[in-house]
């Protein structure tokens, strides 16, 4: 049964959570200590025995050792749904019940030894343009806010073979076109960090849940930066993949030229974790490039050999705020102190929209001839500028990213990795985002600025947490690589990672030693 973000009942769920459990270590008694400190309003709500706190990689470790349940952590996940969502507003649909069928099952096959691997058991959410088998997918839209598709996509259905436990789905920018998810027919995502400040989009549910411990990790998809802005906007991991590297079969699609999907995490090995279950070539997708896969989780732990970092000062580097390019700079000097040779260099930028606009409009035609009133205006006035491009220009175009496809690889002659800020600003506050068109689309160019081209380009490129600003709104930096190097891009950012603390900072739950400040949150 299908149940709203506002129909949760936690009364509901102890019937079914605190049964099946025994044998398990974490008793039920210590979980409800547990359930208790999630009270952020009580001084318990920042100790380290709160679970939903804790990495994928952690709580997958204790699951497999038969030290927790995944009724515990489902439950505990589905309780913090219950508590937080109606503030956040991350969820559309939340599938509490086949939830905790899920979770039960996995119980019941980890106790007879039929562990299936890290993702068993964990609890996991969907952005809400991704197929679901009897769950709604709306892609925030009224367009499609009854739709249940019949099928799942493929990434679902590798989640699910990988023992996943899935909780819902999640907000977004209305059909993904946009960066900010403000403009959602459910109402706009709220950034974990402060209330006020927007979360990025269009994957901002998706990055509002992780952020905030409504689950362990989620999926995102990214056109022109979607998983990687709101994963720096909320102070987690994003990882969007090599193009062709994961399908979107049965996703809803902005623009099949550069539409990936990807994990947004809390760490790089929970990174790792996700991609390494939903890579692979899939020959019913025609995006999707038949290259093998690697180890990820292992490839990633290997010592950094003395990597070569370009920096492209032009473009990327240009009028920072202040504080993101103290960040910044910080981070690379750290990652000068891992033994990387830095390096200075330009790279060429194509931030030609024509494709994408044209490929968006392609797609939604259709609707927009016949039920243009069920779409927000600032969605239908983007898609109705793809009705313009002729094909000549279209095909010209995606002429250019093929181009660009074929002569990008020939930067990694001289570095391997590129190093950029995620985001040139700060998360800006809700209230102050623009309400003209022209506003909106220079605000979207602005916010997306540092990570369309890698949309265009294909190339697997991650943000991760490097600090935080004085308001107490978190930073991220992009690590670039070369096609289908995912191993090299999580090894460099899990060296980062383990040489600073800014992963472990939690809104409302600042870590310790503190390096860095993580006021103003919205759950203190």
């Amino acid at each position: 049964m299908l149940k709203s973000a506002s129909e949760l009942s936690r009364r509901s769920f102890l019937g079914t959570a605190l049964c099946g459990t025994a044998g398990y270590l974490f008793s039920v008694e210590r979980w409800m200590r547990t359930e208790t400190a999630m009270n952020l309003n009580s001084p318990a709500a920042a100790t380290s025995s709160d679970l939903t706190n804790l990495c994928l990689h952690e709580v997958a470790s204790m699951i497999k050792e038969k030290k927790i349940s995944p009724v515990e952590i489902t439950h505990a996940c589905l309780a913090r749904i219950e508590q937080l969502n109606p503030s956040l507003n991350a969820f559309i649909t939340i599938t509490a019940d086949s939830a905790m069928v899920q979770a039960r099952q996995a119980e019941s096959e980890v106790q007879r030894g039929e562990w299936r691997g890290p993702l068993h058991g964990i609890p996991i959410a969907l952005k809400d343009l991704i197929d679901t088998t009897g769950a709604r997918t709306t892609a925030a839209s009224a367009l499609f806010k009854d739709r249940i598709p019949k099928e799942d996509a493929t990434v679902v259905r590798l989640l699910k073979n990988a023992g996943a436990v899935l909780l819902g789905k999640l907000n977004m920018h209305e059909f993904a076109y946009g960066s900010t998810s403000a403009a959602s027919y459910f109402g706009r995502v709220s950034n974990p960090w402060n209330h006020e400040h927007i979360t990025g989009g269009s994957s901002g549910g998706s990055a509002a849940a992780v952020a905030a411990g409504l689950c362990y990790g989620a999926l995102g998809s990214d056109t022109g930066g979607s998983i990687r802005e709101p994963a720096a906007y909320c102070g987690i991991v994003g990882l969007k993949p090599t193009y062709g590297r994961v399908s979107t079969r049965g996703v809803i699609p902005l623009s099949w030229s550069a539409d990936h999907i990807g994990p947004m995490t809390r760490s790089v090995e929970d990174a790792a974790i996700m991609l390494q279950v939903i890579a692979g070539y899939d020959a019913n997708e025609v995006t999707s490039c038949d290259a093998p896969v690697e180890d990820y989780v292992s490839k990633m732990k290997l010592n950094i050999p003395s990597l070569r970092v370009g920096i492209p000062r032009n473009f990327f580097y240009d009028g920072l705020d202040p504080e993101i390019q103290e960040a910044t700079e910080r981070a690379l000097a750290s990652l000068e102190k891992l033994g990387t040779e830095l390096r200075e260099f330009k790279m060429e930028v194509n931030g030609d929209r024509a494709v994408v606009r044209a490929e968006a409009y392609a797609w939604h035609s259709e609707n927009v001839a016949k039920h243009p009133e069920l779409y927000l205006p600032e969605t239908l006035a983007k898609l109705r500028l793809g009705a313009g491009i002729e094909a000549a220009t279209y095909i010209k175009a995606r002429h250019q990213v093929e181009q660009l496809r074929r002569e990008i690889p020939k930067l990694f002659a001289t570095v391997d990795v590129f190093v950029t800020p995620t985001t040139p600003v700060p998360p800006p506050k809700a209230a102050d985002l623009p309400t003209k068109f022209e506003e909106i689309l220079a605000e979207d160019t602005l916010l997306l600025r540092n990570t369309r081209t890698f949309d265009l380009s294909g190339l697997p490129t991650i943000s991760v947490p490097c600090g935080f600003t004085k308001a107490g709104l978190p930073i991220g930096l992009q690590i670039s690589g070369a096609p289908w190097q995912e191993a090299v891009v999580l090894r460099l950012a899990l060296a980062y990672q383990q040489a600073t603390s800014w992963h472990l900072q939690h809104p409302g739950h600042p870590a310790e030693p503190h390096s860095g400040p993580a006021g103003n949150s919205a759950f203190v």
